[in-house]
């Protein structure tokens, strides 16, 4: 069903992954960027999906699936005169991290074109392989299924969602999990504790943490500032974790060691059934540091 695709923003990271998948898969694809691609075999125009020329509507008019991985601001402001353009048969698709805004925007302006809104629940540079791609199906038809087997080929796990659970869930694995980590480094820094000191003496756990500080930290900050700031959940999430951190202070402030286990076993009870899978994870994990 997909043969001709145009990725815009093609030559970043999560552009790139599609780009590569879908040529493995014998799509045609044109990269749509500032920048080319680092594979010179690829087609490659320089544009701005924003204020379509000519020729960039006569390849978007001849493609069977669009996808913007691009900035929310660019994706939402494209969506109307992509659309336009586009085939009733083609397929929309965009990548961004929070989505109540752009669908709400493919609703809107995109009425008449099949549409999903994908997100890669991973760094791109791990690939499909095993890995959650959330999925919100906005207007359903051939091209859009299509597009959801071949992420399933090559290994990917389309998770359905709405928006708005997309940006809950969102913010409780995203933005909740990175402010932790994040806070985690700025509470060393306070501590006046250099990864190289603690690494003397660091269990485990610590390694642990600080590996994903390490992670985040060496990563691109646009993408984790997008994260805090562009979700509406985020500030829930940010909100939450302080309570709890508050919650514990207080228990140990004016608690027994009776209400510190409650507190223990009431985290605990919230696993449910994947109590298992996580202590067996974490031992796997523990097991390489």
């Amino acid at each position: 069903m997909i043969r001709r695709a145009v990725v815009v923003g093609g030559s970043g990271a999560v552009g790139g992954l599609f780009v590569s998948c879908l040529a493995s898969s014998d799509v045609e694809v044109l990269v749509v960027d500032g920048r080319p691609p680092e594979d010179g075999r690829l087609r490659y125009e320089q544009g701005d999906i924003t204020d379509l020329g000519p020729h960039l509507a006569e390849e978007l008019a001849a493609a069977d699936l669009v996808l913007l991985a691009v900035p929310e601001p660019v994706a939402v402001a494209a969506v109307k005169a992509v659309a336009a353009v586009l085939r009733p048969d083609a397929l929309l698709v965009d990548t961004l991290s929070v989505k109540q805004r752009i669908v709400a925007a493919l609703r809107a302006d995109a009425p008449g074109v099949e549409a999903l809104s994908l997100n890669p629940m991973f760094a791109p540079s791990l690939g499909f392989e095993g890995r959650p791609v959330a999925t919100v199906v906005v207007h359903d038809g051939p091209a859009a299924r299509s597009l959801l087997d071949l992420i399933r080929l090559w290994g990917g796990r389309v998770v359905p969602v709405t928006s708005q659970e997309h940006d809950r869930l969102a913010g409780a694995t995203q933005a909740l999990t990175h402010a932790a980590v994040l806070g985690f480094g700025l509470a060393l820094g306070g501590l006046g504790v250099g990864a190289a000191e603690s690494r003397q003496i660091a269990p485990p756990p610590h390694q642990v943490l600080l590996a994903m500080l390490a992670r985040i930290t060496a990563g691109t900050p646009e993408v984790y500032w997008d994260v805090q700031a562009a979700n509406p959940e985020a500030a829930a999430a940010r909100q939450a974790l302080a309570d709890g951190v508050r919650r514990i202070a207080d228990l140990l402030a004016t608690g027994t060691e009776e209400d510190f286990a409650a507190a223990l076993h009431e985290v605990r009870d919230g696993f449910g059934p994947e109590l298992q899978h996580y202590r067996d994870l974490c031992a796997r994990l523990f097991e390489s540091v």
